[in-house]
């Protein structure tokens, strides 16, 4: 025997409509929000139809199942708006990473502070990673001292919950956001060209050699090749059998 009305499409195991409500009786729901009362369901699935619309069982475990009257297709795309909404709030359980070098150039790390932020006032935990490449595992306190100035200029956004931890060849540590409260105000809500942490940590402009004039590019020979805060470069190269230098990764 068939159904009274067949479904127009789909709806999955949580939601009946039409044909697939299985109740010999609905309370019925208008399209407006008006209580119409119990109807059987051959009835009300007659006046859906009668109005274009569809007949969707919204509360399956009410007795009898409470029924409402709606385009089947505005109704899927109300709910997964809600759904997109309500994730929008649960962005405690998310982490995103930023990953440093302990040879970081000064705008590259303002660029992966504002990212920091950003996450951060999204209610987003941080996971600060270093790596460590070659010679560089060497000389740990330098990465040290990168996470930890990490640490100090975000914190007015988050919090780190510990130390960080040296794990094989990188460093880490997780940051948390600070309650809404006791938070500063995001940056991208002030006025202005780029945020503030981006501003301090671009490095100071150098004055022009001798003989160049105001606004002139300096000489190759002026300018320091790499980057302007590699803290390895003034480190002397280890040497291994017989005085020969070990090459870096």
């Amino acid at each position: 025997m068939s159904r009274p009305f067949s479904s127009r499409a789909s709806a999955g195991p949580s939601v009946r409509i039409n044909g697939k409500i299985r109740a010999r009786e609905v309370r019925v729901i208008a399209s407006d929000g008006r209580q119409i009362g119990i109807l059987p369901l051959a009835e009300a699935i007659m006046m859906a139809r009668n109005a274009g619309m569809d007949l969707v069982e919204v509360a399956p475990n009410a007795t009898p199942p409470v029924c409402r009257i709606v385009d089947f297709g505005k109704y899927q795309y109300e709910q997964a708006k809600k759904e997109k909404e309500s994730k929008k709030h649960q962005h405690s359980n998310r982490v995103k990473e930023i990953q440093l070098r302990p040879v970081i150039d000064p705008h590259d790390f303002g660029v992966k502070l504002d990212r920091a932020v950003e996450f951060l006032c999204d209610d987003i935990k941080v996971k600060l990673t270093l790596r460590f490449r070659g010679r560089e595992m060497r000389h740990q306190e330098l990465g040290l001292q990168i996470v930890e100035k990490f640490i100090k200029d975000v914190a007015p956004y988050g919090q780190a919950i510990e130390q960080p931890k040296v794990v094989g060849r990188g460093m880490s540590v997780m940051i948390n956001p600070l309650p809404r409260a006791k938070r500063a105000r995001p940056p991208k809500g002030e006025s202005g060209a780029g945020s503030a942490s981006s501003e301090a940590s671009k490095p100071a402009p150098r004055d022009n050699p001798p003989g160049t004039s105001p606004g002139s590019d300096a000489s190759p020979a002026a300018v320091p090749a790499g980057f302007v805060n590699n803290p390895f470069a003034q480190l002397p190269e280890p040497t291994g059998a017989g005085g020969a230098t070990s090459p870096t990764e």
